[in-house]
């Protein structure tokens, strides 16, 4: 078995290091199975090759898109080929045909990115939207949301080409009786296997077995087993007039028959509708089923259904606590019901007949009904629903089992009633949230996988489960697939001769099982593989750093369930995560950083600390914390990242470049007692051959330290000054501007001043940030306590505002979470009270809009790039509230990803290139295109980044605003 020899042909990539291996040995599943290589395809002759080799070694391949499948498709033994990375291409579209052709690696949200040109779009969409590829669409048969009038992947797949197991090109597409019976005459395994299907499915008890026992036709949402009852729909087998086509039994095979590189998709166009989409509150789940019927009168776009305990989780995720505005009350379910019409006034009389009916029945007690653009915020709190139950403490979790169960919708409260009397047989709670409007449940019982008896659970809840779906003649799988999760149970649902039928169908595609061996047929037990062994105690390590929330530094790696919203491409919403915008590499995701943690603390415990593994897999994180409000599942990978470097550096020594950069509040301190000597020297050539050594890039300048730096200005400014009142609030001059840009601090001082604010210095100026970005905990934790302990003798509950981002935010984040008892009540005080200057004056003149009159009337318009901190800790329109206190400002928020300096990080030789690569995904683009425009930018380290890239000046927002001052003398 010879990788060598194949990666001396192969165009692509193919990892075989730990760390490569370790991130791609799960998936969203509650499985793991490490693979022998990685394989990165570029074009479809790496995959000709790939199945070649395979072939003649018996080696598995495995196609894998975004790895969000729940059921364990992407999880095995063998090769991992991920076709995300490079085969991302959109080949052809054809507007007045309506089709696209693209490569399997497309992002869904890309793809219909892309079509809005063409007024077109591709209609299944999932939650996942925003990272899942078209390829995983059509291996899973994905559905979404709006299933109920645009259907499956299925209904939507025209055609495939791709290879067989025999490493042969096909192309299936639609064909009439004369073409189908041309292709059963090919000498080749294509020939066999129409000759295979046509011997089976001719034959007329075998087609009464098929339609007698498969799931009701009439559900929309059906993926168990093979599709072979779709099959039978068509000229060729007489239950219908249309052509016969593989593709239907392509989509939701989940790799298992052929390797899929080319895909022609059915469109849709894009129609000039409103919509509107009413949330109808319940006491309990039993009136949100009952009241989905009777919504389903009114012919709605969608129907879903949110149960309390994901309501609840929502309140513990910084992103999805701004999507809570249109939450009544404490409700036991919400149904989210969707309807499109031609103007807004159609929309609400549909939606007052229904709350009518639904107020005649007494059913509900609240049904607010919203408009875009809030609309989206919600579908965005209902799509993170996943990620939010991980949330949930401790060991015992709701977990993926019988989350993906159809039945006709007529049965639905039949079948709840029966479900919860079988977990009540078991002391088991549940969370429910659903494709309602179709039939799709996602249930999700809470057990511990961790225990002997749990993992027991898991096979018995599976089982007893498949046999009450065959009652209610249900599919156990609607949308997720069968994977190792639910193969097993194939059998009870479809019956031993039809599952007969799909075992023979595979041996004919794959004779040697090549293609995602282990699933759908000849399966792998659903209870090995997990990924906990019974009875893993979890490793209790003492850390700097507050954990206790997630009981522990370990429980909260194992919060990341594998959803792979840090797989989110530059251009959609949010900012996690840079490093894998920038490359597509898998290892660059929060997921994989987790799963690489998880991996090594479970086998080494806190020789895990020592693990240069982890330590690789650190080094592209850029502590850009948007994984602390996006992740659904609240992992913090700054967090964690600092935790293990204090601990790596205990084993290790501390390396001088990270000592320079943590330490520079102090260097900045002795050079400030001569600027103009300690500027000259770090630019001098000996100095900057001396920082080259060190590991800085060449391309880089240290900032210049200003003239006269904060302190000095303030004293000479102090004297003048007599002062009898308490402040109203604390300024917060960080170690950034007190020393590189004083003059911040001087307009905010003005600012504050000029609207009324009595102002004091705070009685501390460095923040504790570099050390935290170096992994310098424990002296950060000592200079926090010191911070505190000063603050404590002065400070009465007044505002603390503060000019840079990532200093002011450390006083929100850090300062609580390494403070211990009463510090730590102290620090959360602190918390409530510290404001961003943009965000204080913004809500200042929300309270105070005489304070406008301050400014000038002159027109403006400002454009913002927001630092990543405000982006995951604050919001960025208070920046637009604060620079749109003159009346005629106008403010626009740039969509951008991050900058890519992250402090240090782009300064440093070996992240250089990653750190323009990341830059240019959005910021300098658009700063370019705007360079002869006002652009604000807060960040400190993003004004320095762009300067670099562009040359283009940018400035704080408080020089803008006190710019904008009446009666200013400059």
């Amino acid at each position: 078995m010879n990788l060598h020899q194949l990666q001396q042909d192969f165009s692509g990539d193919i990892l075989v290091d730990d760390n490569s291996l370790v991130a791609y040995q799960t998936d969203a599943s509650a499985y793991s199975q490490r693979p022998m290589a990685v394989a990165y395809p570029r074009n479809e002759k790496d995959i000709e090759l790939l199945i070649h080799w395979a072939s003649q070694n018996n080696v598995p391949i495995i196609a894998r898109g975004a790895g969000t499948s729940l059921a364990g498709q992407v999880v095995g033994q063998g090769i991992v080929v991920d076709i995300s990375r490079y085969m991302d291409a959109i080949l052809e579209v054809n507007p007045a045909e309506r089709y696209v052709w693209v490569e399997p690696g497309v992002v869904l949200d890309q793809l219909n990115q892309y079509l809005k040109k063409f007024r077109l779009f591709f209609a299944p969409e999932t939650s996942t939207a925003n990272r899942c590829t078209i390829g995983g669409m059509v291996g899973n048969n994905a559905c979404g949301a709006h299933s109920l009038i645009y259907g499956s992947t299925r209904d939507h797949l025209i055609e495939v080409k791709g290879y067989l197991s025999d490493g042969s090109y096909v192309h299936f597409k639609p064909l009439n009786l004369d073409e189908f019976n041309q292709k059963m005459k090919l000498p080749d395994l294509e020939g066999k296997i129409y000759k295979q299907l046509y011997e089976q499915l001719s034959q007329p008890l075998i087609q009464k077995q098929i339609l007698d026992n498969y799931p009701d036709p009439a559900l929309k949402r059906r993926n168990t087993g093979y599709a072979i009852d779709q099959l039978l729909y068509n000229t060729v087998f007489g239950h219908g007039d249309e052509p016969f086509n593989f593709c239907k039994l392509i989509a939701g095979s989940e790799g298992t028959l052929m390797f899929v590189t080319r895909i022609k998709l059915n469109l849709l166009p894009l129609e000039d509708k409103e919509v509107g989409l009413l949330c109808a509150h319940f006491d309990t789940l039993e009136q949100a089923i009952q009241a989905n019927l009777i919504a389903l009168q009114f012919r709605p776009d969608a129907i879903e259904l949110i149960d309390h305990t994901i309501v609840s989780c929502t309140k513990n995720n910084i992103e999805q606590q701004r999507n809570r505005f249109f939450i009544h009350g404490d409700p036991g379910a919400i149904l989210l019901i969707e309807f499109s019409d031609y103007s807004r006034e159609a929309i609400k009389h549909r939606c007052d007949a229904l709350v009518e009916k639904l107020q005649q029945e007494n059913l509900g007690y609240a049904y607010p009904l919203f408009f875009p653009p809030e609309i989206s915020r919600i579908w965005e709190l209902r799509r993170a629903a996943l990620g939010l139950l991980t949330n949930i403490p401790g060991d015992a979790k709701p977990v993926s089992l019988v989350e993906d169960n159809a039945v006709p919708v007529q049965n639905l409260q039949d079948y709840i009633a029966e479900f919860k009397a079988l977990l009540k047989q078991y002391n088991l709670d549940c969370v429910f949230h659903a494709h309602i409007a179709t039939g799709e449940l996602h249930t999700r019982p809470v057990i511990n996988l961790k225990t002997l008896e749990g993992q027991k659970l898991f096979r018995k809840v599976g089982t007893e489960t498949a046999r009450l779906v065959k009652k209610y003649r249900g599919s156990i799988s609607g949308e997720h697939g069968d994977g190792r999760l639910r193969s097993e149970f194939i059998p009870i649902v479809i019956g031993e001769d039809n599952y007969r039928l799909c075992k023979m169908l595979k041996n004919t595609w794959d004779p040697n099982h090549i293609f995602n061996p282990g699933k759908i047929t000849d399966p792998v037990r659903m209870d090995e593989h997990l990924r906990y062994a019974p009875g893993e105690i979890t490793p209790e390590i003492k850390t700097y750093f507050d954990f206790s929330d997630t009981l522990g530094m370990i429980r909260h790696i194992e919060q990341c369930n594998g959803s792979a919203d840090c797989r989110k491409l530059s251009g959609t919403s949010g900012i996690m995560c840079p490093s894998y915008r920038a490359t597509k590499n898998e290892k660059l995701t929060t997921r994989a950083r987790a799963n690489v943690m998880r991996e090594y603390f479970r086998t080494r415990h806190e020789n895990a600390f020592a693990s240069p593994e982890i330590m690789e897999i650190l080094g592209e994180c850029l502590s850009c914390k948007g994984c602390k409000s996006e992740c659904p599942s609240n992992v913090d990978m700054t967090k964690l990242k600092a935790e293990f470097l204090q601990h790596y550096y205990d084993h290790k020594g501390i390396p001088l470049r990270t000592l320079l950069f943590a330490y520079l509040p102090e260097i900045y301190k002795i050079g400030s007692i001569n600027p103009w000597i300690f500027n000259k020297l770090s630019g001098s050539k000996l100095t900057r051959r001396i920082l080259n050594w060190l590991g800085i890039a060449p391309q880089r300048q240290l900032p210049a330290l200003a003239r006269v730096n904060f302190g000095k200005w303030y004293r000479q400014q102090n004297k003048q000054r007599k002062r009898t009142n308490r402040p109203t609030l604390w300024i917060f001059v960080d170690e950034f501007t007190y020393y590189l840009e004083p003059q911040l601090a001087q307009y905010a001082i003005e600012v504050l001043e000029a609207v009324g604010e009595t102002v004091e210095i705070l009685p501390f100026h460095v923040s504790g940030r570099t050390y935290l970005s170096k992994g310098m905990v424990r002296k950060s934790q000592k200079l926090i306590c010191y911070n505190l302990s000063k603050l404590q003798k002065v400070w009465r509950g007044e505002p603390i505002v503060g000019i840079e981002p990532s200093a002011l935010l450390t006083l929100r984040d850090e300062y609580v979470d390494l403070t211990r008892g009463d510090q730590q009540n102290f620090a959360k005080n602190i918390k409530q009270q510290a404001y961003l200057i943009e965000e204080y004056l913004g809500k200042l003149a929300m309270e105070r809009p005489e304070i406008r009159q301050k400014f000038t009337q002159d027109k403006k318009t400002i454009y913002v790039h927001a630092h990543c901190y405000q982006k995951s800790l604050s919001n960025p329109q208070l920046i637009a509230k604060m620079l749109e206190i003159p009346e005629n400002y106008r403010v626009q928020i740039l969509k951008t990803d991050c900058c890519g300096m992250a402090g240090s990080f782009g300064y440093e030789s070996e992240h250089y290139e990653l750190s323009m690569k990341i830059g240019d995904l959005s910021v300098f683009p658009q700063v370019r295109m705007l360079s002869h425009e006002l652009i604000a930018v807060p960040g400190t380290s993003c004004r320095q980044q762009i300067f670099d890239a562009t040359r283009v000046v940018t400035i704080h927002p408080i020089e803008i605003l006190r710019n904008s001052l009446n009666n200013l003398h400059l």
